[in-house]
């Protein structure tokens, strides 16, 4: 009995009538339709007020008005968050895609994804091997990571400078003939007024 009526429930599997586990899917929450959405009269943001309004909600570190935490602490010494630089950190276990021969530089690692984002400048790890002579263009390499690219016949080189992004504005400007200062001499000057006195 219990094999045929498992059986029968095979059989009545079809895409046509499938269905959800049950608790799979809930009932939508129907905020702002009073006592009856089942939320109670005010959707759970009480009863009147700043919070309870649609649109209104307070920024962070809002304190009621009273001086927020942030400026009672008080606040000494020189922060170098402004003036950190940051750097891209690639290790030689990423540079194995690379031919043999080719320049590593920032184009071709962004290329290959292995940099991304907004940084100061490349700096080189040691972590892994290089079996290949590879040409690397980079702002910083570690001393572990030097001895590894020297070794397997690879040679290390200054990045080429970037061109400003305003490029086109500076060889305007440069090309602009500046004017030659005129001397004093040459300046016209306009003739005091002197007052008459009236007797």
């Amino acid at each position: 009995m219990k094999s045929e009526a498992k059986k029968e429930k095979a059989a009545g599997l079809r895409l046509h009538n499938l269905r959800l586990r049950p608790g799979a899917r809930h009932r939508v929450k129907r905020l702002g339709c009073g006592e009856s959405s089942g939320h109670g009269k005010t959707s759970g943001k009480g009863h009147k007020g700043q919070k309870a309004r649609s649109g209104g909600s307070l920024r962070l570190g809002f304190e009621g008005g009273q001086m927020p935490l942030i400026r009672r602490l008080p606040k000494r010494g020189f922060n170098n968050a402004a003036f950190h630089k940051r750097y891209a950190i690639v290790n030689l276990s990423e540079l194995a895609d690379f031919k043999s021969g080719s320049i590593v530089n920032e184009e071709s690692l962004r290329a290959a994804n292995l940099v991304r984002g907004n940084f100061y400048g490349i700096k080189i790890l040691g972590d892994g091997e290089l079996k290949h002579g590879l040409t690397i263009q980079a702002e910083k390499v570690s001393t572990a990571a030097r001895e590894k690219i020297e070794k397997a016949g690879g040679t290390i080189a200054a990045p080429e400078a970037k061109a400003p992004r305003n490029g086109a504005a500076t060889e305007a400007s440069a090309e602009k003939p500046k004017r030659a200062a005129r001397s004093p001499a040459s300046r016209k000057v306009k003739p005091k007024k002197t007052k008459v006195s009236k007797k």
